[in-house]
């Protein structure tokens, strides 16, 4: 475990949480919704029993605990999972992506801790859920309310996600992420990409490629082996390519959500640079958000929100 800040903070107002599938982090706010102090983990939800997760977070907090008054803690992502903290109930689509009234309360062993997890959303024709995505996806709408069009969340799994009005409408997911790891790491692909280099051009090619024939996408996958054997195709080559491919596939199934539509980007910069440089050969001009503002400020929202409900009371 680790903190950013070199000494104890102030004792902060509420907690913010984002709980991951693999890492954690918590931001010590105070009554302005300024950040105390950050602290991240990688007691992310798949290391942890349910039992564990009150303990990693007062660890992790530590004495910020210390006042007799309770402590308000939101949290969003995998803490609300089936297999997480206690799972959150997901609100079906079209709807506001965020609603603190829907939060799931956590019974807790310390008195001093008051939890909420946010819930995900779901789709269900065609099914689909997200968990996580829909806090960043209310922090980008707290800033931008009116925007209408697409945000595309990169990672693991990415998300497409068409908003009028301040709502989801729909969204589809796509396992691009959670592929080119599994074919670079344990395919007989990882013999030829065996570099963390970045090549943009090869990556654009490949795109284009998928784009025009995403039917070809396995055999295509198998070229990329073929040619480094037969041609010494260099690693950085074919791993550009392999991204390109499999975003390209993605681009070609996502079409209706990016094609004459506005798009934001709600991603890590590396990832998310390419979902941009991808769009951008076909046309469209994509921003780039930073997926943890994004996330504080959903969480700062359903604070707000949980405000207006004490004071109501």
């Amino acid at each position: 475990m680790s903190g950013t800040d070199s000494m104890e903070p102030a004792a902060p107002e509420w907690i913010a949480v984002d709980w991951g599938t693999s890492n954690l982090r918590v931001w010590l706010m105070d009554a302005q919704n300024r950040v105390i102090a950050e602290r991240h983990s990688d007691k992310g939800m798949s290391s942890l029993s349910a039992a564990e997760y009150e303990p990693v977070l007062l660890e992790l907090i530590g004495p910020a605990t210390g006042s007799a008054r309770r402590l308000d803690v939101i949290c969003c992502g995998m803490a609300g999972s089936r297999q997480g903290w206690a799972e959150a109930p997901y609100r079906a689509v079209p709807c506001s992506p965020v609603d603190f009234l829907a939060a799931t309360r956590v019974e807790t062993n310390d008195p001093r801790l008051s939890v909420r997890i946010l819930p995900g959303l779901r789709q269900d024709v065609p099914d689909d859920v997200m968990r996580g995505e829909e806090t960043q996806i209310g922090g980008f709408l707290a800033e931008k309310p009116d925007f209408e069009g697409t945000v595309c969340l990169p990672g693991t799994h990415c998300k497409w996600v068409r908003i009028r009005d301040g709502k989801v409408l729909e969204f589809r997911s796509f396992m691009t992420g959670e592929l080119f790891a599994l074919l670079s790491g344990a395919s007989v692909l990882r013999h030829s990409v065996d570099t963390d280099e970045f090549d943009q051009e090869h990556f654009l090619i490949a795109v284009m490629d998928a784009l025009n024939a995403p039917q070809s996408l396995t055999s295509e996958l198998f070229s990329l082996r073929a040619a480094s054997l037969l041609r010494n195709v260099a690693p950085v080559a074919t791993r550009s390519r392999l991204s390109g491919l499999l975003i390209g596939t993605e681009l070609a199934a996502a079409r209706s959500f990016w094609q004459d539509q506005p798009v934001a980007i709600i991603g890590a910069s590396g990832l998310g640079r390419s979902y941009q440089a991808a769009l951008e050969s076909q046309g469209n001009t994509a921003e780039i958000c930073d997926v943890a503002e994004q996330t504080m400020r959903g969480l700062c929202a359903a604070r707000a929100a949980w405000k207006e409900v004490t004071n109501a009371t």
